[in-house]
């Protein structure tokens, strides 16, 4: 019988962060990965054409600047990991050929606002000075520290002026806080989508400490060169080096569990894997709780926060593009910029128009064709033979539609992409089919079936609601990554601090076991939460 110090379950970005760590801190540890490949979202394929690489689910990654796996494992210096943080990050044309443009320098996204309204120019540069400040004192740090009681975290953030204003942003909702700033309707519109972009409701109470957080990331996103699983790629490499293990094409069956301790895992085959110190799940805690274990080993309080566990509203429909030539924006003969943005935001003309396309959303219709999308070869030429191109469109889109349900995606998931192409040939118009090389489609439908750990299409192992984020993800009884199960660990985006590529969960799951096995950590505490902690915000 194969026999490890640890056993993780999953090899997406919070799997192979725990294993990491965990493997250079000299534990024995393997990742037993359903898919062929490492990486989870982190995947990059030639799904169109030979030698044209898509990102076939993650794409703008958010938190390089701060993430703490990047000066960790110095992957840039021992392998050859490169980000691209481009000068135009996210562009919002419109028809009459104008253009919003949010840059990695704030004075040109002033200057660009202010062809709309020099007051929401001026508030922007306000704006963006102030959520800078929560992001780097508070929001950040607190991603990659154990999530505290809310009432314990509410305590210590009063303690200063800056925790205050954090705290008093918390009860407004997403659309309340974008109308207090802004005063324009196209202005309100981008800014509004910005802030939602990752599943924020734009009318729900109770999370608006993240708003700063998603304005401040929206001029920092990133591309990764190679490809998203470029990243994965080499995290794996660094697992190997430090006496790691992967294998790909494991089927679970169940994680075993005798007289309440997690000993290992046994594959649908009949092999068993023997877990001496413990057991890390990176799969959501409904699937290893219920599905992997079983509701008789549970307890009944587990079983009952378990099954409260709600996802997303809405997944993502996504159309990849191989192209012959790039995009010819119509408004780049206002704005030469618009030739090289990273995130386009297309069909949103009005505020009204976005918001009914959210409406929409929660009753599981599909109204307009708004969008964003993006062209990674204009910025790195090697995922596409040379003078070629590839896109992305995405859409947000509900898993279970109005009529039909789910299912009905594999009768309409061709015209409604004819759709999505449409409204990218409305504000690029060489976007023609002779121009379109192939195409590749994935409903909601098909990126559950595509990455098992995405119920329902849903990109965060569940949705962001106020009695599902902080202390209270995925539940009070597995908040700081251990569970009821002695030895067994939950490491993926169902625990704080959500989902996107963080590696927060997989980083302070890291720092839990390694603390309940009394292992020797080789890393250092964060410099950004060590300051935190100084403020008494943390």
């Amino acid at each position: 019988m194969p026999q490890y110090d640890g056993i993780i379950i999953g090899g997406g970005p919070n799997g192979l962060t725990l294993a990491c760590y965990l493997a250079k801190a000299g534990l024995k540890v393997i990742i037993l990965e359903k898919r062929y490949e490492m990486g989870g979202g982190l995947c990059s394929e030639m799904i169109t054409i030979p030698g044209f690489i898509h990102n076939t689910h993650a794409i703008y990654h958010p938190m390089v600047d701060y993430a703490p796996v990047f000066p960790d494992l110095e992957l840039d210096k021992s392998y050859d990991l490169k980000y691209i943080h481009p000068e135009l990050v996210m562009a919002m044309p419109f028809q009459d050929g104008r253009s919003l443009c949010i840059y990695s320098d704030v004075e040109k996204t002033c200057a660009s606002f202010a062809q709309f309204s020099k007051k929401d120019a001026d508030a922007y540069r306000e704006t963006y000075e102030r959520f800078k400040r929560y992001t780097d004192a508070f929001l950040a740090p607190a991603t990659y520290v154990m999530a505290k009681p809310a009432f314990e975290q509410v305590v210590k953030l009063q303690s200063s002026p800056l925790g205050q204003e954090i705290s008093a942003l918390s009860e407004k909702k997403p659309i309340d806080i974008i109308h207090g700033i802004f005063e324009n309707n196209q202005v309100r519109t981008f800014m509004l989508y910005v802030t939602c972009l990752w599943g924020l409701d734009y009318d729900l109470e109770g999370l608006g400490y993240l708003v700063p957080l998603m304005i401040n990331r929206a001029s920092n996103y990133r591309l990764c060169v190679g490809g998203s699983h470029h990243m994965a790629n080499l995290m794996s490499k660094f697992l190997y080096r430090h006496g790691g293990m992967i294998l790909g094409s494991q089927i679970i069956k169940r994680i075993i569990v005798e007289n309440g301790v997690a000993k290992g895992v046994e594959l649908d085959d009949g092999t068993v894997y023997e877990a001496t110190k413990f057991v890390a799940s990176s799969i959501d805690h409904h699937q290893t709780f219920l599905k992997y274990i079983g509701e008789k080993n549970l307890p009944k309080d587990l079983v009952t926060r378990t099954n409260d566990w709600k996802w997303e509203k809405s997944s993502l429909f996504d159309v990849h593009l191989a192209l012959f030539n790039a995009p010819q924006f119509t408004a780049a003969s206002k704005n030469p910029d618009l030739a090289k943005a990273f995130i386009y935001v297309l069909g949103f003309e009005t505020e009204e128009n976005l918001i009914e396309h959210f409406k929409a959303l929660k009753s599981g219709e599909l109204k307009g064709s708004g969008l964003n999308c993006s062209f990674p070869t204009l910025f790195d030429p090697s995922a596409a033979p040379p003078g070629r191109h590839v896109g992305l469109l995405s859409e947000h889109a509900p898993y279970r539609l109005k009529e039909g349900g789910p299912e009905r995606w594999y009768k309409i998931r061709h015209e409604h992409a004819r759709q999505n192409i449409e409204t990218l040939r409305k504000y690029a118009p060489n976007m023609t089919d002779d121009n379109i090389l192939w195409t590749y489609i994935a409903s909601p439908l098909d990126i559950e079936n595509k990455f098992s750990d995405m119920v329902e299409g849903s990109i965060k192992q569940g949705g962001y609601f106020p009695l599902q984020m902080g202390f209270l993800r995925p539940n009070e009884l597995c908040s700081q990554y251990a569970t009821p199960i002695k030895n067994l660990y939950l490491c993926g985006a169902c625990c704080f601090p959500g989902g996107l590529v963080t590696y927060g969960p997989g980083y302070n799951a890291a720092n839990r076991i390694a603390e309940d096995l009394g292992a020797k950590k080789w890393w250092k505490e964060p410099e950004i939460v060590t300051k935190a902690k100084a403020n008494g915000l943390l």
